[in-house]
């Protein structure tokens, strides 16, 4: 868990969020980040579902789950380190919409 998710669960948990907690910039950027991951991660289980496969055919249960978290980090991964570019424009659309 990074940092920024660390402080919203401590700041959640004490009851000690700002009214306006949802116009933080880093919270936006955080949130769009994981909207992409989260985008990317479905993108990679479709892509497997679909019979081509890209990590083995996860034929047991235990291939399933590994699979299902390889893919899930590998979305985080990606979106930290730029994605497609989605979280950028999400971030600046809502900033923009303040």
């Amino acid at each position: 868990m990074d940092e920024l998710a660390l402080t919203l669960a401590t700041q959640h948990a004490t009851g000690s969020v700002p009214a306006r907690a949802s116009d933080d910039p880093a919270k936006i950027r955080y949130a769009a980040q994981q909207f992409e991951a989260l985008l990317l991660s479905e993108m990679l289980r479709s892509e497997r579902e679909s019979g081509n496969g890209w990590l083995g055919t996860g034929e047991d249960a235990t291939g399933e789950c590994a699979t299902d978290f390889a893919e899930q980090q590998l979305g985080v991964a990606l979106a930290k380190g730029g994605g497609l570019g989605l979280s950028g424009l999400i971030s600046a659309g809502l900033k923009k919409a303040r």
